[in-house]
């Protein structure tokens, strides 16, 4: 189990006899602030955020200083050193590939609040920026693809209407909505078939079956 953990402020691996690994808590000398995604490519590299949202306030984390700047890193599969991929946005929160691995979507919750889409290379590093989906006047957390490549988005903040889950097609075109009664924060496909779709909030679960399955990452 691949965790991202405010309070300690580092990426972890929990193995099945409980034993806890370290995978990343710093860069360059300094403390990362509070990773809060990630996700894991077939080729073993860890990619998460790190917005900094458990150091803002108490309630998620620990308040502190921020000693590096919001990022997105990518940690070897093979060699366990870390990369920063991304660094031009606010603050990156929730990250999915598609299917083939060859995008990657990173959700910006802080100004502007959009999905941004990035190809991803062989050499691990990442090009072709540009903007996804435009989710003002709300904001996307946690997200995952389907099988036929639709990106499925928690999203909340925007209003009751704007509460659950958001689903846009590979185009960027809004397919639909989920609504929920409180802001979604991450997404995640589960059950036999895999076409269950687990939404969860501030302080519920929720769940609905679909008529598509989800991809499943490592």
């Amino acid at each position: 189990l691949i965790s991202c953990e405010h309070g300690a402020r580092r990426v972890t691996r929990t193995e099945l006899t409980g034993h806890v690994t370290v995978l990343m808590d710093s860069f360059d000398g300094k403390r990362l602030n509070a990773p809060n995604d990630v996700v894991v490519k077939s080729d073993d590299s860890i990619w998460f955020t790190d917005p900094g949202y458990g150091i803002l306030l108490d309630y998620e984390g620990g308040r502190a200083d921020f000693e590096l700047p919001t990022r997105v890193y990518r940690i070897d599969g093979q060699t366990g050193a870390a990369t920063v991929v991304i660094e031009e946005m606010d603050r990156p929160n929730g990250l999915c590939f598609s299917p083939d691995e060859s995008i990657l979507y990173v959700a910006d919750s802080g100004t502007p609040k959009h999905i941004l889409a990035f190809d991803v290379n062989d050499d691990g590093t990442l090009s072709n920026s540009r903007v996804f989906a435009d989710m003002r006047p709300g904001l996307a957390d946690g997200m995952r693809v389907d099988e036929d490549g639709n990106l499925w988005t928690s999203a909340g903040w925007g209003g009751a209407d704007w509460n659950g889950v958001h689903c846009f097609a590979p185009d960027g075109t809004l397919i639909g909505r989920i609504h929920i009664a409180e802001p979604g924060s991450n997404v995640c496909f589960g059950g036999y078939f895999k076409n269950r779709l687990f939404i969860t909030a501030g302080r519920s679960l929720y769940a609905i079956f679909l008529n598509t399955r989800g991809v499943q990452t490592p």
